[in-house]
């Protein structure tokens, strides 16, 4: 190995969702020091933790969770009206306990929608299983609805991630005059130069997700644009989509993906 890191004990990571492809790597990589935390500004520090040994526990089958809740604090997935989900449904990720910050100033109707039934309501999405272990599979605000279907972006990506030569990928909705709305995938090869196209994605795609979350527009981008803490910025590529909506082709239905 070209580094000594018999001495490293800790690497936490935490800020944005990470895909199991991303995860697997950093453990053959590593080794068994990586710890996630899940949490938010007005949230000190976190409020739920992946510890090191969780990421190996049951063979892997803990990836893709974010842990569950750390010392001092409360975490539910719970639905629009404030009731905990049962096991494995989806929800919206709450939490309270100390390290929730005391409120925003001087905006009570903001206090009001995010300290709804005694919860701070994240706004992130996710789910609980029956040992209390969380999943992020979006933020609420990047649903959207085509063909009177709710589309969460967030498992889209990560079917797309296992593509193995994909290395990022975003997904999105913008308006569509036929679906109400129809979804983006900008994708990232793993190599310059390396060609992929719309059918080999497609074809991945059909055993892993119903046909109507497949996104109905897909392009390759040599890079993704980031913020200064490295977190993809999905805004600034969904507006650029929306300048040129024009033209775009039009989103029609989808195809089974051709045989290879």
């Amino acid at each position: 190995a070209r580094f000594d890191r018999s001495s490293l004990r800790q690497v936490i990571y935490a800020g944005a969702p990470i895909s199991r492809a991303d995860q697997c790597r950093a453990l053959e990589v590593r080794g068994p020091v990586i710890v996630q935390y899940l949490g938010l500004g007005v949230v000190s520090g976190n409020m739920t933790v992946l510890r090191a040994a969780g990421h190996l526990a049951a063979g892997g089958a803990l990836l893709g969770s974010c842990g569950t809740a750390r010392t001092g604090m409360e975490v539910l997935v719970l639905d629009d009206n404030c009731q905990p989900v049962g096991p494995g449904e989806q929800g919206e990720i709450c939490t309270r306990g100390p390290a929730v910050f005391a409120g925003y100033w001087n905006n009570p109707e903001a206090n009001a929608q995010a300290f709804r039934g005694g919860w701070f309501h994240t706004g992130d999405l996710g789910t609980m299983d029956a040992r209390g272990f969380v999943t992020v599979t979006g933020r609420s605000s990047d649903m959207y609805i085509s063909g009177g279907s709710n589309v969460y972006p967030r498992e889209i990506e990560e079917a797309l991630r296992r593509l193995p030569d994909i290395a990022e990928a975003v997904v999105f909705g913008i308006p569509d005059a036929q679906w109400g709305e129809a979804g983006v995938a900008v994708l990232v090869p793993r190599e310059a130069g390396l060609t992929l196209d719309r059918d080999a994605v497609l074809a991945h795609l059909q055993p892993l997700l119903a046909r109507y979350k497949w996104p109905r527009h897909i392009e390759f981008w040599a890079s993704l644009p980031t913020s200064a803490y490295g977190k993809l910025v999905k805004k600034d590529i969904r507006a650029h989509f929306l300048q040129r909506q024009q033209e775009l082709p039009a989103a029609a239905p989808l195809q089974a993906a051709p045989k290879a």
